[in-house]
């Protein structure tokens, strides 16, 4: 895969908590430059949008932890699409889902679908997540009719403490057994830990059709022209 087939399918990403609206710009100008597209802090949709209105803009809701109430994560998801926002990324609500609560996590994710007419995509925080669970969440996120599923925050650094009991081995970001389980599913969006070429055909190879990033550049650099 070259680099104009690959610059498409990159999400290029910004979300840590000191970016600064010079680090958004930043990466709006590496994603113009590049074609990728950006995914950005909800602060900074209405500046993206008019900085950079040829990029693809995507932003977070109830980030990182996703559990912010029902009503406040549709109105953030709704505030961000009129802001500029092209696509929204939400965290699932983890609690309730490893609680049994599969019909909450639906519907909350149902009411922010119907709330905006942009694709949403579905973070699982799979390195929180059993294979159970993830296959679960696919199931609310197809039955809430997400656009994809993603793998994702790249903030959940450290196993749970069920999984650290059971002596689990847990990656925070990306694996090629999430995506090709979550690819049954949905289409997917491999995010966090993915810093290279490689890395990003590996996933893509997987089943992914989009891979997030804060490396995109990076990423790009290592493709064939």
């Amino acid at each position: 895969m070259d680099r104009s087939e690959l610059a498409p399918l990159i999400d290029h990403t910004i979300l840590g908590p000191e970016t600064t609206p010079a680090d958004v710009r930043a990466v709006l100008d590496d994603a113009r430059e590049h074609g990728m597209n950006a995914c950005i802090p909800p602060y900074a949709v209405e500046l993206a949008a008019e900085y950079a209105p040829n990029v693809t803009l995507a932003t977070v809701v109830g980030f990182p932890h996703g559990q912010h109430a029902p009503d406040v994560k549709r109105r953030e998801g709704v505030t961000a699409w009129q802001d500029g926002a092209d696509e929204l990324d939400v965290v699932v609500n983890v609690g309730r889902l490893r609680a049994g609560d599969d019909e909450a996590v639906e519907a909350e994710l149902a009411e922010l679908v119907a709330a905006v007419p942009i694709p949403v995509k579905v973070i699982l925080e799979t390195a929180l997540l059993s294979d159970a669970e993830k296959r679960r969440a696919c199931e609310a996120a197809r039955a809430a009719d997400a656009a994809m599923v993603k793998t994702s925050t790249g903030f959940a650094s450290v196993a749970s403490e069920k999984q650290r009991a059971n002596g689990e081995a847990v990656s925070a970001g990306a694996t090629i057994d999430d995506v090709e389980l979550m690819s049954e599913f949905l289409p997917v969006k491999a995010s966090g830990g993915i810093g290279s070429y490689d890395e990003a055909v590996a996933m893509l190879e997987a089943g992914a059709e989009r891979i997030g990033a804060s490396s995109g550049v990076e990423i790009l650099e290592g493709a064939p022209e």
